[in-house]
């Protein structure tokens, strides 16, 4: 009987320990797998693209090469053609499309009325 037990020990022992080295070998061998978004680089916990940060200095345009006639023109001294202008273009963007556009303005030197910089804010702070 006491045989019976040392090799029943023996036997779970020799099972433990090679579990053990099993699942740490398992562990450190394998692979983890990532799916990144191609628009976004992964790196971040909020995706760049949403971002109204410049991350580059080149200006894209959503069909709204008329707006550089603002450059430079403080909000405050705009016409009411001018904010239509502006409205326009703003109400006619999808909503993914807002801090794309935002960031162009921003390397066009094109400042927002305060009420329409309110709404594409909002419009930014919601997608996130």
């Amino acid at each position: 009987m006491l045989i019976l037990i040392i090799v029943l020990f023996g036997f779970g022992l020799t099972l433990m320990v090679f579990t053990y080295f099993n699942r740490r070998k398992t562990t450190s061998e394998s692979e983890i797998t990532i799916n990144i978004d191609e628009e976004c680089c992964g790196a971040h916990e909020v995706c760049d693209k949403n971002s109204l940060l410049n991350k580059d200095l080149k200006a894209e345009y959503f069909d709204d090469e008329e707006l550089d006639s603002l450059a430079g023109i403080d909000p405050a001294e705009m016409t009411k053609e001018q904010i239509e202008q502006l409205s326009e273009v703003f109400y006619t963007l999808k909503e993914s499309d807002v801090a794309a556009w935002l960031r162009s303005l921003q390397l066009r030197m094109i400042q927002l009325p305060a009420e329409l910089r309110e709404q594409a804010l909002l419009i930014v702070s919601e997608r996130r």
